[in-house]
Order: C-alpha cells, then sequence, then structure tokens
C-alpha cells in the first residue's frame, strides 16, 4: 500500500520532485563527495618532502602521511552497509562529509605532526563511508544496461580530482607551503553538503525506512579487523633494522587477528563482511585484482611525485606539471571504457588495462636526469589509459550476478580489498624504498628504479585474476537506489 503521505526527503518523494533523471542528481550528488575524498586522498603525495624538512621525518615515517589514511578508509570501508541501513543515505554522506572538512580544516592548521597524522587519519575515516556508496547507487538505481555508462560518467568527473590535484597542489606547496593543500577538499565538502540536502534520500538502500532498531554494528568484527591492519602496517615497518623481533611479533598478531575475524563472521548473524560473497567466483576474482591493483596503484601514487622531487630534482610545481596530461587522458578514457564494459567481457578490459598499467611502470626504469620530461609525460600517459580501463570494469565485474541483498556489502567489500592493497602497498613501497636507498646511498636514481620493477611486476600478477572476471552482465534489476 502507497503511503499517501510520503516523506518530503524520501526516495520517492524525491524521484516525483525531480522527474525521471534524479538518479542522474543522485550520482552527481555522491560524485562531488568522492571527488573530495580523494583529492584528499592524493593530494599530499606532492607535499610530502615538503613535509619531511619542516618535521624531520624519514621514508618510513612520511609514508604513514598517506599510510594512516589508507588504514583508517580500509576499515571505515566495512561500516557503510550499516551506517547506510541505520541512517539513510542522506545522514549518513552528510556525517561523512562534516568529518572530512573538519579533518582538512584542522589539519592544515596543525603545528605538531602527531596532529596532522591524526587529522590524516579523520579523513580517512570519512572517506571509507563515501567510497562505497556510488557503486551501491549505481548498481541499485542504474538498469543493467547503463551500468557502464553511469560509471563512465562518474569515473570521468572522480578523475578530474586526481588530475588537477598534483598540478595544484605542486603549486599550492610552492607558494604557500605544505599547509595550504589540506584546504583543497574545502569548496567540494560545501558543494556535497549542499547537493546532498536537496538530492538524497532520507531512505536506506533499497529505498526503505532505516532501521533505528536494526541490527548493532559488529564492534569485536571492527575491533578485530582494526588489529589485523594496523598490526600489520606497523610489522611491515618494523620488520626489517634493530626491531626487527617487534616487527614479525606484530606480523603474528596481525595473522591472528585476522583468523580470528574470518571465524567471527562466519559466526556472527549481521557480519560486518560477508564472507559468502567469496563463494561467486567473479567477486573472488574481483577481490583478488582489488588488493593487488590497490597495491600497485596507490604505492606508485606515492612513490611518483617522490621520485620526480628528490631523484630527478624537479620542483613541487613542475612534478606536478608532469602528470597533469595523464590526469587529462584518464578523464578521457574513462567515458569511452565505460561504454565498453556494456558491450564486452569485462575481465578481458581489467586485463589489458592492467597490463597497459604494468607497462608503464616498467618504462620508468628508463627515466635519469637527462631525460626529456615528454618521456616521462608520455610513460605516465600509458598508465592512466591502462587505469582508465581497470575503473568501470572492476567494481562491476566482481559484483557480477550477486544477490541484490549483497549489493551493498559487495560494494563495500571490493572497495575494502582495494584499499586494504592500497594501505599495504604504501606501506611497502616507503619501506623498500627506504630500504634501497640506504643501501645505495649514492645511487638514489637506482633505488628509485628497483621500487619500480617491484610496483610493475604487482600489477602484472593480477592479470590472470583479472581474465578468470565475468562477462558483461546481460541481466537487469528494478531500481531501488
Amino acid at each position: 500500500m502507497t503511503d499517501p503521505h510520503p516523506h518530503p526527503h524520501s526516495r520517492a518523494a524525491l524521484a516525483q520532485r525531480f522527474g525521471p533523471n534524479y538518479r542522474w542528481f543522485v550520482l552527481l550528488t555522491v560524485m562531488i563527495g568522492t571527488m573530495a575524498s580523494i583529492m584528499a586522498s592524493t593530494i599530499i603525495n606532492v607535499a610530502v618532502p615538503d613535509m619531511s624538512r619542516v618535521f624531520g621525518l624519514d621514508q618510513a615515517r612520511a609514508q604513514w602521511l598517506s599510510a594512516g589514511f589508507m588504514a583508517a578508509m580500509t576499515l571505515s570501508m566495512l561500516t557503510t552497509p550499516w551506517l547506510l541501513e541505520r541512517f539513510g543515505y542522506r545522514h549518513a554522506y552528510i556525517g561523512a562529509v562534516l568529518l572530512l572538512l573538519c579533518g582538512g580544516v584542522t589539519g592544515g592548521l596543525s603545528p605538531w605532526f602527531e596532529l596532522v597524522l591524526a587529522m590524516r587519519v579523520a579523513e580517512g575515516l570519512a572517506a571509507g563511508i563515501l567510497q562505497p556508496i556510488p557503486a551501491i547507487i549505481i548498481m541499485r538505481g542504474f538498469d543493467a544496461g547503463e551500468r557502464g555508462r553511469a560509471t563512465g560518467i562518474f569515473g570521468f568527473g572522480v578523475v578530474l580530482a586526481p588530475a588537477i590535484g598534483p598540478s595544484v597542489g605542486g603549486v599550492l606547496v610552492e607558494w604557500y607551503g605544505w599547509r595550504s593543500i589540506f584546504f583543497v577538499v574545502v569548496p567540494f565538502c560545501i558543494a556535497a553538503l549542499w547537493l546532498a540536502r536537496r538530492y538524497l534520500p532520507v531512505s536506506a538502500p533499497g529505498g526503505v525506512a532505516v532501521s533505528r532498531e536494526g541490527g548493532r554494528l559488529d564492534v569485536v568484527g571492527l575491533g578485530l579487523i582494526a588489529v589485523a591492519v594496523l598490526t600489520l602496517l606497523n610489522g611491515m615497518v618494523d620488520v626489517r633494522g634493530a626491531t626487527s623481533g617487534t616487527g614479525w611479533a606484530l606480523l603474528a598478531c596481525s595473522a591472528t587477528a585476522l583468523v580470528g575475524f574470518v571465524f567471527h563472521q562466519k559466526r556472527g548473524a549481521r557480519p560486518l563482511m560477508e564472507l559468502r560473497l567469496f563463494a561467486h567466483r567473479s567477486f573472488a576474482m574481483g577481490g583478488v585484482v582489488a588488493f593487488i591493483y590497490g597495491m600497485a596503484l596507490f604505492g606508485s601514487t606515492y612513490l611518483v611525485p617522490v621520485f620526480m622531487q628528490l631523484a630527478l630534482h624537479l620542483p613541487p610545481s613542475q612534478a606536478g606539471a608532469v602528470l597533469l596530461p595523464a590526469g587529462i587522458v584518464l578523464a578521457l578514457t574513462i567515458p569511452i571504457a565505460g561504454r565498453m564494459a556494456d558491450r564486452l567481457p569485462l575481465g578481458r578490459i581489467v586485463a589489458a588495462g592492467l597490463l597497459l598499467l604494468a607497462t608503464s611502470f616498467l618504462l620508468m626504469v628508463s627515466v635519469g636526469p637527462a631525460t626529456s620530461l615528454w618521456w616521462i609525460v608520455l610513460w605516465a600517459v600509458i598508465g592512466r589509459i591502462g587505469l582508465g580501463f581497470v575503473l568501470p570494469s572492476l567494481n562491476l565485474g566482481a559484483m557480477l550476478g550477486l544477490p541484490v541483498d549483497f549489493i551493498s556489502q559487495g560494494a563495500s567489500t571490493i572497495n575494502f580489498m582495494r584499499q586494504l592493497g592500497g594501505a599495504v602497498g604504501i606501506s611497502l613501497v616507503g619501506i623498500v624504498l627506504d630500504w634501497r636507498l640506504q643501501a645505495q646511498p649514492a645511487n638514489p636514481l637506482g633505488a628509485f628504479h628497483e621500487t619500480f620493477v617491484l610496483v610493475g611486476v604487482l600489477t602484472a600478477c593480477a592479470v590472470l585474476a583479472a581474465l578468470r572476471m565475468g562477462g558483461p552482465e546481460r541481466r537487469d534489476a528494478a531500481r531501488t537506489a
């Protein structure tokens, strides 16, 4: 029976008010928030050398500016399905954007590294809640035949943030110092808040009312996975050198907590992560791809700006400008790849993209101080074309054929796998780079080259799993965002 007096911000009322294109307004809204979170994630990298000088950081500590953000994002992603069910799209989204805004402003005003790092963690928590929401909107709010197009349009907007971020960030760092980059998210957050109040429904996924008396958040599971992730990242840092005993103990603790998490999820009535997702081959293979791809992508996102400043001695503004053409190419590639995702086998598209991405990393070994910047631009463009192929197809391929009730969990889990890989990748790159720099202090360029080879090989390892993902989805589903 239809409610004669629906809530003015219910999905039904908003769809009636804004017409048949309402779903595109919702997509625009979550796109702006995601742009803000991605900007916060990536723009810090161009400021790492400047912040390292100000706070006296080595590579192992400096990488925590990115790894801490990634770890917090990884953990909070698992809470998104519960938050959406408990508070609805509007309140969960607005709360996350406000936390992101607070983290950016406070981080930019912080006088101590510890407070800066805490605000990076706060930004990561917000970003983790925001990132799975677009995939949930696309899978629930769009027909199967237009999901690739929706993902492509969404991706076009989202990649503009990291495309212009290094260039804008480089100029800001050079002119105004590292503090200025924290304030870049402010206009995005303000726009996201305005759009959310106008277009986002108060309902939970599926258009149903929020479950105020629903199940509780799996705090035990969240605690176990938090211990597993944090001890893993700290153990990776400590396992080499004088504190190797502590490092191995932390890694053992991480493995124990992970096993405990898996057993707890199997026994729980409302698990934080639905392990039955991995019974679907496409999702299981997509999870493998997401983890390895996240390691390579986020590890290289940290590595490239540092490489251009420390090894090639480019100023921050020039280092950022080198990446701008590649970002523009990525933004142009995404919509094309999105349309391809509606017609071609998704696994093959992802595999092709991974090969191009791996090739671009390996080609960076040929770069030295005498190399023309245009060659660096070209290698970066090749990688961004590959990235453009991967982005629209990975989520769609991983969630191909999942039951409707698993969509929110699937979107949250696949993003969790990618971000966990990213957190591990950033730590691994920072640790390996610091190790190789100490091993050959007279040859920093060689240390960077060896780290690029590591990233390229990691990326290539994901190709086989990508080929075992599913093809284009033919089944339709009701629009119940």
